[in-house]
């Protein structure tokens, strides 16, 4: 089993993961090769919610020479996929590979680096258009986003998911790289939800990024920098 209970989060440690994890660490990455990486990143990571998390039943089929038994998954036109703009874009397109009838919701979100830190290590957030479809008890629901450090949006966001909607069966976190702050933030606020991840960092720094981190995910897969 490649998905690994560690307390505050669920740590993903199929080797491909890792593999492409290290290549999108590399600041040698250029921007194809960082784009082309989340989105392998996350159909990995698609396969392994499936594999790990979704419950398969036995079929009959017929085959052309025989009737057999197969087997299939449960649920996976009960999928439902939420975009954290703007850095998740490429990671959710790999998340499609996996889940391609998903149905898929956006958020664009954003902390307030000019503000600074509240007290409790939290940014001001500012969320700017949300478009989600319906959500339903017998959902699984993905939110998607590269970086998890603070864990100030990703609390914002659930927020908007979770608001006049049911509680989903499961609902997943799902990260490139988390800090521990972040995973305690959010694990504290939603205790329902599955934080999954593919590496728990050492820590934040003074400005509040994850190390050693990814820098800057959304400028190196959009090249603003």
């Amino acid at each position: 089993m490649t998905i690994e209970d560690r307390g505050d989060a669920k740590l993903l440690t199929h080797a491909l993961a890792q593999d492409t994890l290290s290549k999108l660490r590399d600041v040698e990455t250029e921007q194809v090769g960082f784009r082309k990486g989340l989105v392998k990143l996350g159909r990995i990571c698609g396969y392994e919610i499936i594999d790990g998390a979704m419950e398969t039943e036995y079929v009959s089929i017929e085959t052309p020479l025989t009737e057999t038994t197969g087997e299939r998954v449960k649920g996976l036109d009960d999928v439902v996929i939420i975009n954290v703009l703007r850095a998740a874009t490429p990671f959710v397109e790999g998340l499609l590979k996996a889940f391609p009838r998903a149905k898929q919701g956006v958020i664009s979100a954003g902390r307030d680096e000019e503000a600074g830190r509240d007290e409790d290590g939290t940014f001001p957030i500012t969320i700017d258009y949300v478009k989600l479809p319906e959500i339903q008890e017998k959902d699984t629901v993905i939110v998607a986003d590269p970086m998890l450090a603070t864990g100030s949006t990703m609390c914002a966001v659930l927020d908007e998911v979770l608001n006049e909607q049911p509680n989903p069966e499961d609902l997943f976190v799902l990260s490139a790289v988390s800090a521990p702050e972040g995973l305690l933030r959010v694990g504290d606020e939603f205790d329902t939800a599955d934080l999954l991840t593919v590496a728990i960092d050492d820590r934040l720094n003074d400005e509040g990024f994850i190390v050693p981190g990814l820098g800057d995910a959304g400028d190196r897969a959009f090249r603003t920098t």
